[in-house]
């Protein structure tokens, strides 16, 4: 697992947990035949643990698929369906603003004509820009339709910035989930959770220009979505991604907690204590760089279970065995005949 070329393909995958208030509105909205069709059609078991993985590809395929079965580009995660065509609107209205800060009030402004369970609320200065979902009803609070709409105002901001945007923090409205963290693979920035708001917050786009994007670039936009806006290349923000970049980037079976500490200026023990704020530690962060690179390769096929945990650096297929039904609650072989989150 030495400095490999595709550094950049081994994405964070996140919990199946993550995925269950998803899974429950599309279980509410389609029938049971319907929900298995597209569970398959994603690569998704419909009866997977909540311990398991789930990759980039597989959610990408689950919203494209559901959206058009459903006829709603929100698919179902609120109460008014948002009909075919509306995303294509909301670009078309955001790449004729003047400046960021005009299209980020074109976002709130379209939303607010659509949505009947919040309105945004677009808070703003010469420093701070923050998109806030004002509830218009006391219901709980959608985990997963708040994640996706603050992704949505993230990542189509950046794609008409031409750049991804930095954030400074982004807010939740509802207590900090079992599954929190994979929040920062979605967001670079601080996640607060237990807020009176759900609100993702920008710094200096007052002044600052878009790109003049064509229609082939928003139609292109379109189709990828929402791959394009639900992920996050950004590291700068999120500790543990950057440590996972540095992982990335080395002999990982070879680097520790020393070389991040000096790689990042400083010490062993403030990086031990940063990262146990953020309830993790280096070793898992490892561990769950291991994970994703055994994903990536089981689903691949082309190397025996053997090779995949010699490359890893176990010292046994049996050790490999049992990391991976520790992270996954499958074994390497069932994982490999059902590549299901």
């Amino acid at each position: 697992m030495k400095n490999p070329d595709v550094a950049t393909q081994i994405r964070p995958t996140v919990s199946r947990a993550f995925l269950e208030d998803w899974l429950a509105v599309l279980r509410w909205h389609c029938s049971a035949v319907q929900f298995a069709e597209l569970m398959e059609g994603a690569g998704l078991s419909s009866g997977a643990s909540p311990r398991g993985r789930v990759t980039h590809d597989q959610i990408v395929r689950l919203y494209q698929l559901a959206a058009v079965e459903m006829g709603d580009e929100m698919t179902g995660l609120w109460s008014r369906p948002i009909r075919p065509g509306a995303l294509k609107h909301l670009c078309t209205s955001m790449r004729g603003a003047s400046s960021l800060s005009a299209a980020l009030f074109r976002f709130t402004s379209f939303w607010n004509l659509l949505l009947d369970d919040y309105s945004l609320r677009l808070d703003g200065d010469d420093e701070v820009f923050s998109v806030v979902l004002v509830p218009r009803n006391p219901d709980e609070p959608q985990r997963f339709g708040h994640m996706l709409l603050l992704k949505l105002a993230h990542g189509i901001l950046s794609w008409f910035a031409g750049r991804e945007l930095p954030l400074l923090r982004v807010d939740f409205a509802f207590d900090r989930p079992d599954f929190a963290e994979d929040y920062p693979v979605l967001f670079p920035a601080t996640v607060r959770f237990g807020q009176t708001c759900s609100a993702i917050s920008f710094a200096q786009l007052s002044a600052a220009p878009g790109l003049a994007r064509s229609d082939a670039e928003m139609q292109e936009f379109l189709q990828r979505a929402p791959r394009d806006w639900i992920f996050t290349e950004q590291r700068e923000h999120a500790l543990p991604l950057r440590i996972r970049e540095l992982l990335l980037s080395s002999d990982q079976l070879q680097y520790g907690l020393q070389d991040a500490a000096r790689d990042l200026n400083m010490t062993s023990r403030t990086l031990i204590r940063r990262l146990n704020s953020e309830n993790t530690s280096f070793q898992e962060i490892k561990d769950g760089l291991r994970r994703d690179f055994a994903i990536r390769d089981l689903n691949g096929r082309d190397k025996s279970i053997e090779a995949i945990a010699q490359d890893l650096g176990f010292s046994s297929a049996a050790n490999f065995h049992r990391a991976f039904k520790r992270w996954t609650d499958l074994t390497p072989g069932n994982f490999r005949k059902f590549p299901t989150g």
